[in-house]
């Protein structure tokens, strides 16, 4: 990696928080930063709508003192939103489930509309770089970087686990494919075709004036887009998602399988579209995404008795 390249995108680390939250294991204390990401209208290959920056914020776990060369697992969150606004619902809700588990937490808030594509990919693909720079300070395992993604934001996870290894990606951001490269994708009800069972109205944010160019709809239509490359995924959805059918998570599924990619994959049998961690916290007056049924997904990603979780 260039030793520049990853420095150049941050235009500013506040000063951290350091808080000690009940649902952490017994003496672990955890430090809050921010990071702005910014994408250039060189690097995305367009003028931009707004040029504003990206917001990084790390949910970062001290080093055991009793064991401090133990590294950690890391997690880059992309709550949904249709690329249309970024969902606190699955935002710190998820990070601190994560966080109580021992990974090291990072939630990007990425541009959405009027920005394009790749304006989100590439302020995704710069946050996996920045964690890597910084494995060493924050206790990261580089072989356990993670993206999680919900929704449209599973959309933006899988294209970076797809495209990682894409010229038009790492090149105009003066980096190596391994810089930007996901270990793992945690994709929760995700958009992935632009096809017949497509949400519309992503692709439509994501394309923007673009949204009827054939070869763009191809190139973020994910299941075609699926290889070896692919990291090893953990995929759920419910069956009863009117928003965004399980006919995206079914046609990733096909497409890991035929490229040989180990998958993980839950159908719960009912439940809306957006459940998150389908507990109480994240359901709003109607509690609609009150599902305990669902509710397990966190604990099969975490799952050390397999010998295989995503995680472990």
């Amino acid at each position: 990696m260039n030793p520049y390249a990853v420095f150049s995108i941050i235009i500013l680390e506040t000063a951290f928080l350091h808080i000690s939250p009940s649902c952490f294991r017994k003496g672990e204390n955890m430090n809050i930063k921010h990071f702005n990401i910014m994408v250039t209208d060189q690097e995305c290959g367009h003028a931009r709508a707004s040029g504003n920056p990206a917001d990084l914020t790390a949910y970062l776990l001290d080093r055991l003192p009793h064991k401090p060369e133990f590294l950690r697992p890391a997690v880059v969150l992309c709550p949904g939103g249709g690329y249309g606004f970024v969902s606190p619902r699955e935002d710190q809700p998820v990070a601190m489930e994560f966080l109580a588990a021992g990974c090291q937490v990072f939630s990007l808030h990425y541009s959405v509309a009027p920005e394009t594509f790749p304006v989100a990919l590439m302020e995704l693909a710069k946050a996996v770089a920045l964690v890597k720079s910084h494995a060493c300070e924050w206790n990261i395992d580089t072989e356990r970087i993670m993206v999680c993604g919900f929704s449209a934001g599973g959309h933006l996870a899988a294209c970076l686990g797809m495209m990682w290894n894409r010229d038009f990606l790492y090149g105009p951001l003066n980096m190596a494919p391994e810089d930007i490269q996901p270990k793992g994708m945690i994709l929760c009800y995700p958009v992935i075709t632009s096809g017949e069972f497509g949400h519309k109205r992503s692709f439509e944010q994501l394309l923007g004036g673009k949204a009827g160019d054939p070869r763009l709809r191809e190139l973020v239509s994910l299941e075609l887009q699926a290889g070896p490359h692919t990291p090893r995924t953990f995929l759920w959805h419910t069956w009863t998602d009117q928003s965004v059918p399980a006919e995206n998570s079914l046609l990733l599924a096909q497409a890991l399988k035929k490229a040989g990619v180990s998958l993980e994959m839950h159908i719960y049998p009912s439940g809306r579209h957006g459940l998150s961690l389908a507990t109480e916290e994240v359901s709003d007056s109607t509690g609609d995404c009150l599902v305990p049924h669902c509710q397990g997904w966190m604990e099969l990603v975490m799952d050390k008795r397999k010998g295989q979780g995503m995680i472990c």
